[in-house]
């Protein structure tokens, strides 16, 4: 009767357990792979002063282009020297409005 005593046969005990080791590792990779997130998608967040910005847009857009009746009004009251500028009812108006896109 013969005896192996190099053991170098397919039930090497050494050689099992570095394939068992290998599929492990490799089943492992696979897993880690199937369950990596996928990559996120971008996002955009717009300010507060966008948000009302995009507000005051859409109602301008709502209403006419332009209103040719107040036109000639203007027009004609420049042309006669009618026309007035109150340079501080401009400025808080200029500064109400800029308040208000805060």
């Amino acid at each position: 009767m013969a005896i192996n005593i190099n053991n170098l046969g397919n039930n090497n005990p050494i050689n099992q357990n570095l394939k068992n080791q290998a599929e492990a590792k490799a089943q492992a990779q696979q897993t880690a792979t199937a369950q990596q997130p996928k990559a996120s998608q971008d996002s955009v967040s717009l300010t507060p002063q966008a948000q009302k910005m995009s507000e005051l847009q859409s109602k301008s857009n709502q209403e006419p282009t332009i209103n040719q009746k107040k036109v000639d009004e203007l027009k004609k009251a420049i042309e006669a020297g009618e026309y007035k500028i109150n340079p501080e009812k401009l400025a808080a108006s200029i500064a109400k409005f800029e308040f208000d896109l805060i």
